[in-house]
């Protein structure tokens, strides 16, 4: 099935482009959707009408994109989580908790956007990419802490208390009756 695509779809093509798909991806995904429209002589001359229109709003989108990035270049997040011993994290850091945090902050982006491809499960400060266009990507700073780092750290750190000592179960005390 030949599709004209409406809106830029990841994988499959730019907005205006004309391309073939199976058919049932065209009729219950794109179609319905209004990502695209059926590759017919009618809808091919709309698409050529719509065509200045469609590249006035992409290079919107671009400017806005980079303008997003600009902005979110300067994002440092801090995540604090719950480790082990020896520092492994026993949850992580996820996608929808980078969009919940940037959406506190003012910044509504769809976690799809943020390119993770998997949570991260270290501590320590990561780069996350952000894809904000096809053509724009901005870089977060993430910071992923222990939860209570410091109180474990003077635990860790003070000597041990020193043992009582423990009296064998046959002896009795010195002056009991």
């Amino acid at each position: 099935m030949e599709v004209i695509l409406i809106e830029n779809v990841e994988g499959l093509g730019t907005r205006g482009q004309t391309v073939k798909v199976a058919g049932g991806y065209g009729r219950n995904h794109l179609l319905p959707k209004k990502m695209a429209v059926a590759a017919t002589p009618q809808n091919r001359k709309w698409v050529e009408q719509q065509r200045q229109r469609f590249l006035k709003q992409e290079a919107k989108e671009k400017a806005d994109a980079e303008e997003l990035a600009g902005m979110l270049a300067g994002e440092k997040l801090v995540f604090t989580r719950k480790a082990g011993e020896h520092g492994a994290l026993f949850g992580s850091v996820t996608a929808m908790d980078i969009t919940e945090a940037l959406a506190a902050r003012g910044y509504k982006l769809d976690r799809r956007k943020v390119q993770l491809s998997a949570p991260l499960k270290a501590i320590g400060e990561h780069d996350v990419a952000v894809r904000l266009h096809r053509e724009v990507t901005a870089k977060v700073k993430v910071t992923v802490e222990i939860e209570g780092g410091k109180e474990r750290s003077t635990e860790e750190a003070a000597p041990p208390e020193p043992a009582k000592p423990v009296k064998p179960a046959g002896e009795a005390e010195v002056g009991a009756s």
